[in-house]
Formats: C-alpha cells, structure tokens, sequence
C-alpha cells in the first residue's frame, strides 16, 4: 500500500471552512475537518492504493492578551473571549481524533494591535466614510504567527527525505511553500494541493502535481 501525507494550515482552513460551510460549534468543526482530509482518499479522484499515514493540522494558540482598541477607547481581554474558548475547545477535538497530530506554533506578543481594514481604508481616502461613521467592524486584528509556516516546511522535507510517504496533500493556498513542493518532488513525492476554491498564485502551478478539492462548495451538511 502507498502511503498519503494530509498536511493542513489550520489558519487557513478554518477561514475557508466559515466561509463555505458558516459557523459551526468545535466539535462540528472537527468533525468536518476529518471528513474533509478524509475525502482526499474516499472520493472518486482518490487512488485506492492510498492509505492514510497521518493528518497532521498546523495552527497557533488563541490570543490571550489584553488589547486596546483605538475606535471604543477601552482594552479588550481575548482570554475571555469567545474566540478563545472556541479555539481551545477545537484543539482538543482535534486532539481526540484518530490519525490527527497537532503541530502549535505561537503569536508574537509585540506587533498585537487593532488597524484599519483595506475597505475602510479607501473609503475614508475616497471620502465617502468618515471618521464619524467608522464602526468596531471596520478594524482588524493585526496578528503575526511564528513557526507554523517552518513547521509545515520542515515535516514535507523530513517525509520526502526519510521516504515515510509516497503522496503529500497540502491544504493551503499559500506560495510561502513553493520550495518546500519543489523539494518533496525532487524526492519523487506525488504533491497535491488543495486551495478549497481560494484563488491560487501562478507560481504554484508549476510545482504541484495535481489540484484538487473534494468537496463542492455547496457541501451538504450530511456530508460533514
């Protein structure tokens, strides 16, 4: 039997799923997710030699912190927000899941701070907003991961190397990872990509052996 790598950015991921699917409790999400990677192998382009060797989700822990927000005036304590409770409650799911491995990066604690959404942005130039009507939703959090983009670099190159899977399907629509495709198919790799219908850059492309997504994007929640 030949051996499938499903890799996941998991920040990716769950924007795309809310996107599709809309919001769904942890549980429901993580039940999603496998049925999702699981698709990979089940669904009519999948090879039936294949057999799964792992899962293995990419994210960073949930804000914690205290932030201040410039429009309300007053701090915001993500640790006791909504967000955080969901997102913990998510990882343990994932954590309780057959073939999943949760890979963990971290926020960086300095550049945390509210901005302007580019939308909101051209309207205030534009001058058809003004500062007066600006509203909580026209900011954005401004947040910077570390390690998960090396982490997900490092497995492809550790799987194509030690020979410990035959195929890697990476759910991302990131070209951060061109090198790392360009290596694993030098190794002789068999790598898909799976964007979930997000808009992929040209230079991609040229070093992927296959694109594809299992789902339709009007995916039936009796599939999930």
């Amino acid at each position: 039997m030949l051996k499938t790598a499903i890799l996941v950015d998991g920040g990716f991921y769950r924007k795309r799923a809310k996107y599709l699917w809309g919001n769904k409790s942890p549980e429901d999400r993580a039940k999603e997710l496998a049925a999702y990677c699981r698709a990979h192998l089940n669904g009519k382009n999948s090879n039936p030699s294949m057999q799964l060797y792992r899962i293995l989700y990419y994210d960073c822990p949930p804000i914690s912190k205290k932030v201040f927000h410039p429009l309300i005036g007053r701090t915001v304590d993500f640790g006791k927000s909504e967000l955080y409770s969901w997102t913990i409650d998510f990882f343990e799911e994932i954590k309780k899941k057959r073939k999943f491995a949760l890979r963990l990066g971290r926020l960086s604690e300095i550049r945390t701070s509210y901005a302007l959404d580019s939308d909101a942005t051209k309207k205030l130039l534009k001058g058809t907003k003004s500062v007066e009507d600006l509203e909580e939703r026209d900011f954005t959090l401004s947040i910077e991961q570390k390690g998960v983009d090396m982490k997900i670099g490092l497995d492809i190159a550790s799987l194509a190397y030690k020979r410990q899977v035959d195929q890697i399907i990476l759910i991302s629509g990131d070209s951060d990872f061109v090198p790392a495709a360009k290596l694993a198919r030098r190794e002789g790799i068999d790598f898909l990509l799976d964007p979930m219908w997000a808009n992929i850059k040209d230079d991609l492309f040229e070093h992927i052996d296959g694109l594809y997504s299992p789902w339709k994007k009007s995916q039936e929640e009796e599939n999930c």
